[in-house]
């Protein structure tokens, strides 16, 4: 056999046996190809590449916590609920957060420690959502990236549902979980509405700060939509108005002492603290302007826990319990 044949028979033989080690290792696994370690991502601020099985995912909103818990994902830290507080966990996840050992990183009004986040050495951050987290981690968003695969929730995805929908699917590739979760939520929502004696309305609502500072609530956006859903109707307090959105949430719209007189005139309002309980109704009807509300002096005023302004999935959850028992 001439020296060219014989190459030539080497290589045929060469390419056999690589076929073969390939139908070998295609065998093992049934044929199948082997499951993609990335899944690509589309957020308002680009595609991005996460792991299909993240192990070490930072959470830079305490809100935006609880839906990792619910999709059962590793969350190694997350920051406090206010700015410069300790932290605390939730305690609809707080038991999830303790078995995972979910850590509290440093968070102060200047912004997120890079260096403390960069330190867990995440394999996932996870960030946005309503409000200065979202602000704070748009500043420094390239930052970040180069620490680690970033998906920042947008503010375009202002309640729960969207929220949550987005992480489930598009993030996390668990949309049936999602799924499950509405279902016994939009289940909830009728058995409350059957259940209750909805107050007088139409009705507002009130944020107020430790200050003193209050809040009204744009009525279709966030918290005022769920009562809605059981036929507690907002009333078109902001549409009305003239008011400006507050902030980077779009939910919130800043009232002076006297504009809180001539605005919060309904038949009912529901009164929550901002990040914390700061007040409540008792208290606030000791003051000459808020006692001279209708609803204060008909005693349609009502409590709510702070937590339920920007619920997550099991924050509204617990607040049809709230509903369900108050007026029923």
């Amino acid at each position: 056999m001439s020296v060219p044949a014989r190459l030539l028979a080497f290589a045929v033989v060469a390419v056999l046996a690589l076929s073969g080690c390939s139908a070998s290792s295609s065998s093992d696994d049934g044929g199948k190809a082997s499951p993609a370690k990335t899944r690509t991502v589309k957020t308002d601020y680009g595609e991005v590449k996460v792991p299909t099985e993240p192990k070490r995912v930072v959470v830079l909103n305490h809100a935006l916590a609880g839906y990792l818990y619910d999709l059962d994902v590793p969350v190694r830290a997350t920051i406090p609920e206010d700015a410069d507080g300790k932290g605390k966990f939730s305690p609809y996840w707080a038991k999830e957060a303790k078995k995972a050992g979910t850590t509290f990183l440093p968070w102060s009004v200047d912004g997120f420690d890079l260096e403390a986040i960069l330190a867990l050495d995440p394999d996932l951050i996870v960030g946005g959502g309503i409000g200065f987290p979202l602000f704070q981690a748009e500043k420094v968003y390239d930052k970040l990236t180069d620490i680690a695969p970033t998906v920042l929730v947008g503010k375009k995805l202002g309640d729960w549902r969207s929220q949550f929908s987005f992480l489930a699917g598009d993030v996390f590739g668990k949309a049936d979980v999602y799924k499950q979760h509405v279902a016994a939520y939009d289940k909830r929502i009728s058995e409350v509405k059957k259940a209750i004696e909805p107050p007088p309305g139409p009705v507002s609502f009130l944020a107020l700060t430790g200050d003193g500072t209050a809040y009204g609530l744009v009525e279709n956006v966030g918290l005022p939509t769920e009562f809605k859903k059981v036929g507690i109707e907002p009333a078109p307090v902001f549409a009305k108005g003239g008011f400006k959105v507050y902030g980077q949430g779009g939910d919130m719209f800043e009232l002076s002492t006297e504009k809180v007189g001539q605005t919060i005139t309904q038949p009912s309002v529901f009164v929550m603290g901002f990040n914390s309980d700061t007040t409540d109704v008792a208290t606030l009807k000791k003051n000459p302007v808020y006692g001279a509300l209708p609803a204060f002096k008909s005693n349609h005023a009502y409590d709510l826990p702070y937590w339920v302004l920007r619920g997550d999935y099991d924050e509204s959850m617990a607040l049809l319990d709230l509903i369900e028992k108050k007026f029923s």
